[in-house]
């Protein structure tokens, strides 16, 4: 009973995953004769509007704000981290020490997620259509 349920939950994943990655997309345009993607793509262009600006600046002030709070917050669990270290037995060092990893996956996944962002934000802000 739980191997063929299993199964399925696998089964059900593998058509979940291939239903998402696929696309299908249909257009008509007149004629099918008369289609000319090139032209169609060369003709439409965007324009920068004071939207995509106020976005990009809002977008850019959370990232700072997200940022600026996971280093607070990392810098003071790090000084209580510090203090219970140096205050503590043996015993309760060791203990510390096991807390240490989870704190240092923790600020690298901070630090890391508003840099990858960053430069996604930068990226995405100097393309030109």
């Amino acid at each position: 009973m739980k191997k063929s349920m299993k199964i399925m939950s696998v089964m059900l994943m593998v058509v979940m995953v291939l239903f998402t990655m696929t696309t299908m997309v249909s257009a008509y345009w007149g004629s099918q004769e008369n289609v000319d993607p090139v032209g169609l793509a060369n003709s439409l262009h965007g324009t920068n509007t004071t939207a995509s600006g106020s976005v990009a600046t809002i977008g850019n002030q959370i990232i700072g704000i997200i940022t600026t709070v996971g280093v607070v917050v990392a810098v003071v669990i790090l000084l209580v981290l510090g203090i219970k270290y140096m205050m503590g037995s043996a015993s309760e060092k060791a203990e510390y020490k096991k807390t240490m990893i989870p704190y240092l996956v923790g600020a690298i996944l901070i630090f890391g997620a508003s840099a990858i962002t960053k430069v996604v934000v930068d990226l995405a802000s100097n393309i030109k259509a």
